[in-house]
């Protein structure tokens, strides 16, 4: 059986024959330096994705000094936010060649510390810092490095580039989605007020929601959102229509809470969450109508702005907010969203 381990490793010079160029010319061509028509150096590209030419990683970083991996640094060791980030940066980075690896901190600054000095003794083009809370900072100075540093889902330096969700328009499209299927009276059951998310949303939240509106603050947990039905419906006086939670466990206990009321979602109240945790969101029943913050694409977006501070190409500071998009299922009405 043939394992391929015979198989002759293609080299420049098989390039340049094949390109009918010198070994001088395909290297420029491949490496987008010198001086050649456009015609000759995507010939030479084309004749070496043919023949299936692999640059030598050393090779090309010592031609370029650039060692093509990014670190990605985070300390949300559960994977949550962290885990869809990584994967729109790799994604956005994997046709430039450009190798991502990952580095968990928890909240030690000491093991922080370690994991950036190594992540430059490897000479990485550059580091994302990525986190489990936007206005919190990672535990560990990231400021004055030898090599750019891109923001995403945490706090950064000043004059950084930071990427984030817009959690103001999340919260809008929930309730506009909410009010434009007829509901009225949308209470938002959400985490703790000192979270810089929290009080966005339910500002927003406010906005949308004019008049008849009120704010329970409580926890990130099922059990809150538990607690919250009974609040509401353990008192006097109508009970609302709607609930927009301020995450994902938060309104699979309150779907929970009401179906031991024998109140019917969404028939009787509908319900939307907010992260599109994807292991929460589908399993609750009736699937749950969910805000997604697009970390994927914040990811990507982090990932092709480092590349490009690596390679020199200029960027403006600053905090980039990337929208949110409501993802539709059963728990709220209306028209499933194609996903």
């Amino acid at each position: 059986m043939d394992t391929g381990r015979n198989k002759k490793r293609v080299t420049i010079h098989d390039v340049a024959a094949a390109a009918a160029v010198s070994i001088s010319t395909a290297s420029k061509a491949l490496n987008n330096t010198g001086r050649m028509g456009d015609k000759t150096r995507e010939r030479v590209k084309r004749v070496a994705t043919d023949i299936g030419f692999r640059p030598n990683a050393l090779a090309r970083g010592l031609l370029s000094k650039r060692s093509f991996t990014i670190g990605l640094l985070t300390n949300d060791t559960y994977g949550r936010f962290t885990l869809p980030v990584m994967a729109g940066v790799s994604e956005a980075l994997v046709d430039h060649g450009v190798s991502v690896f990952l580095c968990a901190i928890e909240d030690d600054p000491a093991l922080g510390q370690i994991h950036v000095e190594a992540m430059l003794d490897k000479q990485v083009d550059g580091i994302i810092a990525t986190g489990k809370r936007m206005d919190r900072s990672l535990p560990v100075d990231l400021s004055n490095l030898s090599v750019p540093v891109v923001y995403a889902f945490t706090e950064g330096t000043p004059n950084s580039v930071i990427f984030r969700s817009d959690d103001a328009h999340g919260a809008a499209l929930a309730v506009e989605w909410l009010q434009s299927i007829g509901r009225r009276w949308i209470v938002h059951v959400t985490g703790p007020k000192d979270f810089f998310s929290v009080r966005e949303r339910a500002d927003a939240y406010s906005i949308a929601a004019g008049e008849c509106q009120q704010v329970l603050y409580g926890v990130w947990s099922e059990s809150w959102g538990h607690e919250a039905v009974g609040l509401l419906w353990e008192r006097a006086g109508d009970k609302p229509d709607a609930l927009f939670c301020g995450n994902d466990q938060i309104a699979r206990g309150t779907v929970d809470a009401l179906r031991e009321r024998g109140i019917k979602v969404p028939e009787d109240v509908s319900v939307i969450g907010f992260d599109n945790w994807e292991i929460v969101a589908a399993q609750t029943r009736p699937p749950l109508t969910t805000v997604d913050m697009e970390l994927k694409e914040l990811g990507r977006q982090a990932g092709l702005t480092v590349l490009a501070l690596a390679e020199g190409r200029p960027v403006e500071p600053g905090v980039r907010k990337l929208p949110c998009r409501l993802v539709v299922r059963q728990s709220c009405g209306g028209e499933p969203s194609k996903e």
